[in-house]
């Protein structure tokens, strides 16, 4: 009797069985057409001026997205304003509170279709948003929620008054965290707001627009106008707007300070990086790999705070390295619905592009590019392996500037001091990680750091108690916490 299975050679793994196809079966309904939420209603906008949302896995269009004209983001803006000086401002904080928790349970309880959602219109894996994206958001909707009747105590003899008005705008690469991670704050302090999801990844917005309607949260509390720079332009120069939170590269962040520049604005950005991922030699070495696959492989290297830049200490390096490389030849690149899949696909046909110029422009300054995976993947959609470039210079482009995509660079040194010089030499600073069994290497070196954050033996760990945000280029003000509160707050005199 012959038992032996034929399995493709795209899926065997050295000494593993091939894994079979684990799809996630949620339905989700994906309407023809989205347009905005504004003044508690779902509304068309104009249709003259549509855009298509696209599946990362496989190029083909989900749905057609209006935008948002000045116009409408004027309406948005004056519904904003209603809602804020005759309800939301004047609703007692704890009656706030108790809109934050229903929407909070209501994420939970719709928490498969949103993830199943999110991994189709972002292309990243069901296993991260199922289980970190999604969980995250309903978290900090909840932390916020009792934060809400709270503000005066944290800042006792004051008291904090809201701001009014905030536009804010997030970027593609966690569509629904990112909304929470600003609706939530802002909310509870008794703000409304205009939300611009990014043109590329609208639909778990909108989704949350329909969670926002079940929990009957007062009309023009929260409007979100769907589009691409020109609608977030106008958001941003609208003078009825009393606040504007960005999220997003660093060069669009220049050109948002520049025209909030002399206005009465309140601002925070939270912009690129190029984190540096530290691991000494008395590191626990596995330990280390797996924060480094966390850190930039399972969510492609979509995250501003991704460790892109891998430095180690020189005795330790070629072992590192075959180790790491063995534990990237594991991974599964594929479909993001698959619950097996470990690294899921590029946003969009530019960002692909992106990433892809920068391997080649780091193979022509004489980078050693090593790409691996489990499987190849699949022959629609965008994609790109997991990708290695070994034998950079402190001052290679790769190094230098973020790519934003799963490309690690691998640098090595031999004394702390030289670590902490070769981490702080960037023009950004919002996110590193050190590797060391010895607390006191592992907070010397992380006091040494110019970063808005440091992990420690881990990274990309997220908690809606704990403050994230950057430093230099990487933009300034925080999320997350209580920190993340008083950018929404003015705080007067009893």
């Amino acid at each position: 009797m012959n038992n032996k299975v034929d399995v493709p050679p795209t899926l065997r793994i050295a000494g593993a069985l091939p894994l079979a196809p684990a799809p996630e079966t949620t339905p989700v309904r994906i309407h023809p057409r989205y347009g905005h939420l504004v003044g508690g209603r779902l509304v068309d906008g104009p249709t003259d001026a549509d855009f298509a949302t696209i599946e990362p896995a496989t190029g083909k269009v989900l749905a057609q997205v209006g935008t948002a004209d000045a116009a409408l983001v004027d309406a948005a803006v004056a519904s904003a304003r209603e809602a804020y000086t005759s309800v939301w401002s004047k609703m007692p904080p704890a009656e706030r509170g108790k809109y934050l928790y229903r929407i909070a349970r209501r994420i939970q309880e719709r928490s498969r279709e949103l993830a199943v959602l999110e991994s189709r219109d972002n292309g990243k894996p069901i296993r991260e948003t199922r289980d970190v994206d999604v969980p995250l958001a309903a978290a900090h909707f909840f932390y916020y929620a009792g934060w809400a009747d709270k503000l005066d105590y944290a800042a006792p003899g004051r008291v904090a008054r809201p701001l009014g008005v905030c536009g804010q705008i997030i970027p593609w690469n966690f569509p629904l965290l990112m909304a929470a991670w600003k609706l939530a704050p802002a909310l509870a302090a008794g703000n409304t707001v205009v939300l611009k999801p990014a043109e590329t990844t609208p639909l778990t917005a909108m989704l949350l627009a329909e969670i926002l309607l079940e929990a009957e949260l007062p009309p023009g509390v929260v409007n979100i106008v769907n589009g691409a720079g020109a609608t977030g332009a106008a958001l941003v120069k609208h003078p009825g707007v009393d606040k504007i939170a960005f999220t997003g590269s660093t060069e669009v962040g220049r050109i948002i300070r520049r025209q909030v520049a002399g206005t009465n604005k309140a601002l925070t950005l939270e912009l690129g990086g190029k984190g540096a991922q530290i691991v000494y030699a008395d590191a626990a070495l596995d330990q280390a790999i797996e924060g480094c696959i966390n850190g930039i492989f399972f969510n492609q290297g979509h995250v501003c705070c991704a460790g892109s830049r891998l430095l180690l200490e020189e005795s330790i390096a070629p072992d590192f390295v075959a180790r790491l490389k063995r534990r990237i030849e594991a991974l599964r690149i594929g479909d993001p619905l698959d619950k097996n899949t470990d690294v899921g696909a590029i946003n969009s046909a530019a960002q692909h592009a992106t990433v892809c110029r920068y391997i080649d422009v780091g193979v022509a300054e004489g980078a050693r590019m090593w790409q691996g995976a489990a499987n190849e993947p699949p022959a629609e959609g965008w994609w790109v392996k997991p990708t290695l470039l070994e034998g950079v210079d402190q001052t290679d482009t790769v190094v230098r500037e973020e790519i934003f995509g799963p490309v690690l660079s691998v640098l090595t040194f031999r004394t702390p001091e030289e670590a902490i010089r070769k981490a702080n030499d960037t023009e950004y600073g919002l996110a590193c990680g050190v590797w060391s069994e010895k607390t006191s290497k592992v907070f010397s070196t992380a006091h040494a750091l110019q970063s808005g954050v440091v992990w420690a033996n881990g990274y990309n760990l997220f908690d809606p108690a704990s403050p994230f945000g950057g430093v230099r280029h990487s933009g300034f003000g925080r999320e997350g916490g209580i920190h993340g509160i008083w950018p929404y707050v003015r705080l007067g005199e009893r």
